[in-house]
């Protein structure tokens, strides 16, 4: 958004400065991107009056000028046509930097005649393409006048940038009104007075049923007898100031009044129209439009346009028609002053690829009440620069209501920002924004002015007030430290998830990211897989199901390897997996697997391949690096079926709570995959994992180490063997055991078994050792001996004998 300073003051009463504007600007949010001083950049050029011109003794097409400046009189050699004797001209003398051809003037002889200076072009200037001859100005201009004071380029121009929501500042008087809360002077009373109409209108307006959501309200009148041509200089060096191109009075008004009060009009030729009634309808899918930039587009039927009764002469907020637009003989026209839906505006606008200045302020939201009054200000701008009467007002639909209030806590101020505003300060600064205020008990009630669209909660009250306040009067006070003790910042999850991937690095596996999606086929062999899984729009024919398990992206992985050279694979992924399509439906996974040999062979032993044990193994390791209850944990033989099924096994609290599986993969999953076995792998359920327990009012994430607790007295091993069924896991065994006394056994090793000669046959003999830890004492042989007892009950209530 441009503006020029003196743009500014006509709606600002104002004495601050140019430099105390921009900063103020900045501070309450209408941050400046640049400043343009023509007036100081160029303060160096000045006019002159050229005394005397004659042809160049040595050159056809140069004149040798004497010069008249601010500073004396000089010789120059100037090749521009149109250098005459007694013209007033720009002069640039030696030492000057030219910003249009990027030259420091020196004095020098052109063709044997000395050359002190340049009479310059407004090109050379950097002020436009104007190249044909050098600046030429009226006879009367004195010498010595700056050349931005000359031309009307004194007025610096202004540069804010605009967020989304502050369409209101997409006008220079919305810029004005928040200078003004600022306290950077007084807002000037907008002149909007409704100009009586001579006649019925001989254009009028309607608005079909399928547009009425796109066109709320539309209103206009018809100007009889105006006389267009190029608008007064002032009107023009503001355009050009801000980068727009004048092109006529009544065009030009249009753009200067959505730029000074951001409201986008239009004007229609009268005459050009092919009706009496100008309807607002959706377009025709292919309906071709000519725009006023004079390209065209192909329409649909979600985009609102108007409609003379023969074809479309205007899309709806966007850009007018280039066979009813306004040309240098325009004698009567039609004004268009219209409230489009945002979101509509914004999509036509991205559907067709305009970018118009109206389509920009649309977008963001125009203010309903503009409507009426732009339609006043427009009107008397015509009468005063392009003449003509006016007809009666003609208007179709209604002006939305935007009237709202919201209520404020002057506490929240406080609470929200830290900054202690009394509440006459909160109401007089919502106030000088233009907001109405009314106290009640321990609110105050804010209504909410037409042009603040962005207004909707309390908290932007707050921060409305605390923009105008200033940001920079927040007080620098440090935050409240609960405790000088750090605290931790993972949560449970990113804890486990870190200290997993540390565990099975010690377990020698390499951690592999994989994508999480797979084929379809890849997919099927680990279970049924739903339409919800599969990928709308995948990266590839390969990648368009998502993963129902971590495994499959691993063992092509492994795959790969194989490929290459490379048949001992141990590794491992923490990533998620899915069940469906919905955030329940996805689960943290820690999955890994080892193929090929476990080592490789030796002279002093063999290779092993890799077996059940060593899946088993990755995963206690796992569970026992996140704090699951290892110790309770139960085998059952439940593993998936792309599992081995006499080779796998769960890990879990009950049949109901899987924490992890593990064994060796089905050689039809491995003939599916493209790798040879055997290959064993494990899955832990990060997410089934209960959580530790805490005391009540601490955080989970807070849960510390115990503390390292060493005993002093030596610990003592007893070893026992006892016979169970052949059937029977070695695991039920184990945990009997370690129950028979938690404060004293800290181990329990199985290290044989045997079934045989001495054993009866579907039984089988397990040998166990166990750790004995006395704490505060060393153990007498009576309490072994009661200990020893406790544990052989143990195991036979398991089920278990005593082998003797």
């Amino acid at each position: 958004m441009k503006f020029t300073f003196n743009w500014l003051k006509e709606h600002l009463d104002t004495t601050a400065s140019l430099d105390e504007i921009v900063e103020k600007l900045s501070l309450i949010g209408l941050e400046v991107e640049g400043v343009e001083d023509k007036g100081r950049e160029l303060s160096v050029f000045k006019t002159c009056r050229v005394r005397e011109a004659v042809q160049h003794p040595n050159a056809d097409r140069l004149r040798v000028c004497q010069v008249e400046s601010a500073e004396g009189e000089f010789q120059v050699v100037c090749g521009a046509p149109n250098a005459r004797t007694g013209m007033v001209g720009v002069f640039a003398p030696v030492g000057s930097y030219v910003p249009g051809i990027d030259l420091t003037l020196k004095a020098g002889e052109l063709r044997g005649e000395a050359s002190n200076g340049m009479l310059v072009s407004e090109r050379e200037m950097g002020l436009s393409d104007e190249h044909d001859g050098i600046i030429d100005l009226p006879a009367d201009t004195p010498v010595g006048v700056p050349i931005a004071e000359a031309l009307g380029f004194d007025d610096p121009v202004i540069e804010i940038a605009i967020t989304p929501n502050r369409g209101d500042c997409l006008g220079v008087r919305g810029v004005a009104r928040d200078l003004a809360a600022a306290g950077l002077g007084t807002l000037k009373p907008l002149k909007a007075e409704r100009a009586a109409g001579a006649g019925a209108s001989a254009v009028k307006w309607a608005i079909g049923d399928n547009a009425a959501e796109d066109v709320h309200y539309v209103a206009g009148r018809t100007f009889r007898g105006v006389k267009n041509g190029p608008s007064p200089k002032w009107l023009q060096n503001r355009l050009l100031a801000i980068g727009l191109r004048p092109i006529s009075a009544l065009v030009d008004i249009t753009n200067y009044i959505s730029f000074d009060l951001g409201r986008p009009l239009h004007v229609f030729d009268a005459d050009r129209l092919r009706s009496d009634t100008l309807t607002w309808r959706k377009a025709r899918n292919d309906e071709a439009f000519l725009a006023l930039d004079d390209n065209s587009y192909k329409l649909s039927d979600t985009m609102a346009v108007a409609c003379d009764g023969q074809g479309a002469v205007g899309i709806g907020g966007i850009m007018g028609g280039a066979e009813s637009g306004c040309q240098d003989d325009t004698t009567n026209v039609f004004l268009e002053v219209a409230l489009f839906d945002h979101i509509s505006v914004a999509m036509t606008g991205r559907k067709t690829g305009i970018h118009s200045d109206a389509r920009y302020r649309f977008e963001r939201i125009v203010d309903p009440e503009s409507a009426r009054w732009g339609l006043d200000v427009a009107t008397q701008m015509i009468l005063d620069l392009c003449g003509g009467e006016a007809s009666e007002v003609v208007e179709a639909g209604a002006v939305p209501d935007s009237s709202r209030s919201i209520e404020l806590r002057p506490s929240r101020i406080a609470d929200l920002c830290g900054v202690e505003l009394s509440r006459e300060r909160q109401a007089d600064i919502l106030r000088t924004l233009e907001f109405t205020v009314e106290d009640k008990a321990d609110l105050l009630v804010a209504g909410v002015p037409s042009w603040r669209s962005d207004v909707e909660l309390e908290a932007c009250l707050v921060e409305e007030i605390l923009r105008i306040h200033g940001f920079e009067n927040i007080p620098e006070l440090p935050l409240p430290r609960p405790s000088y003790l750090p605290h931790g910042v993972l949560t449970l999850a990113q804890r486990r998830a870190s200290n997993v991937r540390t565990a099975l690095c010690w377990q020698g596996l390499d951690e592999a990211v994989t994508f999480s999606f797979i084929s379809a086929a890849q997919a099927s062999l680990f279970g049924d897989v739903p339409e919800t899984l599969k990928v709308a729009n995948p990266i590839s024919a390969d990648l368009d199901t998502m993963r129902p398990s971590v495994l499959p992206t691993l063992l092509a992985a492994a795959a790969r390897n194989t490929d290459r050279g490379y048949p001992d694979n141990a590794i491992f992924e923490v990533g998620p997996q899915y069940k469906g399509d919905t955030p329940k439906d996805q689960s943290e996974v820690a999955a890994g697997l080892r193929s090929g040999h476990l080592a490789a062979a030796h002279w002093d032993q063999k290779a092993r391949a890799v077996d059940v044990f060593d899946a088993k193994g990755d995963a206690l390791a796992a569970l026992t690096a996140v704090g699951a209850p290892v110790e309770n944990l139960q085998v059952f033989a439940s593993a998936p079926n792309y599992y081995h099924p006499g080779r796998s096994g769960v890990l879990g609290l009950g049949p109901k709570n899987a924490l992890a599986c593990f064994g060796e993969l089905h050689p039809k999953v491995l003939k599916g995959m493209g790798i040879k076995g055997p290959v064993v792998a494990f899955e832990v359920f990060l997410d089934n994992i209960p959580a530790p327990k805490v005391k009540k009012g601490e955080a989970s994430s807070s849960k510390i180490r115990p503390a390292l607790e060493l005993a002093a007295f030596q610990p003592l091993k007893r070893d026992f063997a006892f016979v169970v069924d052949a059937d029977a896991p070695a695991e039920k065994l184990l945990r009997a055991v370690r129950g028979a006394d938690k404060a004293l056994i800290t181990d329990v090793a199985l290290f044989d078994v045997y079934q045989g000669k001495g054993v009866e046959e579907g039984k089988k003999s397990l040998a166990l050792t166990v750790t004995l830890q006395p704490r505060d004492h060393t153990l007498t042989d009576e309490e072994i001996e009661a200990v020893s007892q406790r544990i052989i009950q143990q195991a036979m209530k398991s089920g278990a004998v005593l082998r003797g």
